[in-house]
């Protein structure tokens, strides 16, 4: 593979269309990926993720800002010059052309030897376990299996960066998951740079050792999985992470995540009324190992509350939707969220 470098996007905007009305998809984001790392590209649809892939992979022109990877400006180079390969969320697999030769057929089109391209792909496909199925074509492969033909031949060329456009959308829920291990798995063995848009909040925390959430063009927090899902910066990342309850208080936002907020009935002693909210039982839905409740409180600052509690718990104390109760948390848990 092609030596590690970091990628810098500095003052990067995308505005479809001409003059200053036109509307901007991408807002002038600063960015930096270190070399070697998983970054997801993490938000809801319409908030800048794809088109910013597309600008580093040379698919969609910058309108203003730098694209940099190892020093080196690739703003306005062609996609095949840039050192990036991109991963498309359809595949894009050529249905004529045995897997092999999907691999290889961008080292076809540079003009390298029948031989030795095939040598090429042969490799990579033993290396995502596919080399016993080169012969075949997708239309005889099943989703996971096109999903690392798809791999072998954005590898093949060799990039510093590969970029994936929401890969594991199309798959159903249980190969998400074993192909989510497997990128990872990849990603680690390759040593390269993997950049990755996705609107899963889980598969961002799963895969990424960098989260960008992105809101309206721009870049809401930047940090580790851990970073973003317990000290969330504004209230947009905190209800679009989920597992926080956002509460007005006082004329400030606090953030407390779900599973630290505990329930107890009205009429309990002990219970600080400095953190805690009086509220009533709104909904309560079974989910297995936990059971989630959904409080709604009153009075001047209302506020939709959820509380998790173990089936065990919620089995000893029910609740019923229209139960009056408190819902209550540390201070030390409270987490004080940016205007």
């Amino acid at each position: 593979m092609a030596a590690q470098a970091d990628l810098e996007l500095t003052g990067l905007v995308k505005r479809y269309g001409e003059g200053a009305s036109a509307p901007v998809a991408v807002d002038h984001i600063d960015l930096k990926i270190k070399a070697g790392h998983y970054c997801c590209l993490l938000g809801p649809s319409g908030c800048g993720k794809t088109s910013t892939l597309r600008m580093i992979a040379g698919h969609e022109d910058a309108s203003a800002g730098d694209i940099v990877l190892g020093g080196r400006n690739i703003t306005h180079l062609p996609a095949s010059a840039r050192g990036t390969s991109m991963m498309f969320q359809s595949y894009a697999l050529f249905p004529h052309l045995s897997a092999l030769d999907n691999v290889a057929f961008s080292l076809k089109m540079r003009g390298m030897g029948k031989a030795e391209r095939h040598a090429k792909a042969q490799d990579l496909l033993q290396r995502v376990s596919l080399g016993h199925l080169a012969q075949r074509k997708p239309a005889e492969l099943s989703g996971g299996q096109q999903q690392r033909v798809a791999l072998a031949r954005a590898l093949i060329t060799e990039p510093r960066v590969l970029l994936l456009d929401e890969p594991l959308s199309a798959l159903d829920p249980f190969l998400r998951i074993k192909m989510r291990a497997e990128l990872k798995g990849w990603q680690k063995s390759l040593g390269m740079t993997f950049i990755h848009v996705t609107h899963s909040q889980e598969e961002a925390m799963a895969l990424a050792d960098q989260v960008v959430v992105m809101n309206a063009g721009r870049i809401e927090q930047n940090g580790t999985p851990h970073e973003i899902f317990n000290a969330p910066r504004t209230e947009f990342v905190a209800r679009f992470i989920g597992g926080h309850n956002v509460i007005a208080a006082a004329g400030e936002r606090l953030a407390v995540r779900t599973d630290k907020t505990r329930l107890s009935r009205e009429t309990e002693a002990g219970v600080p009324l400095g953190s805690s909210l009086d509220a009533t039982v709104t909904g309560v839905e079974y989910q297995g190992t936990y059971v989630l409740l959904t409080l709604q409180s009153g009075g001047q600052d209302s506020n939709e509350l959820n509380v998790m509690l173990s089936e065990a718990a919620y089995q000893a104390t029910p609740w019923q939707p229209g139960d009056p109760a408190r819902a209550h948390w540390d201070a030390h848990d409270v987490h004080r969220l940016a205007a």
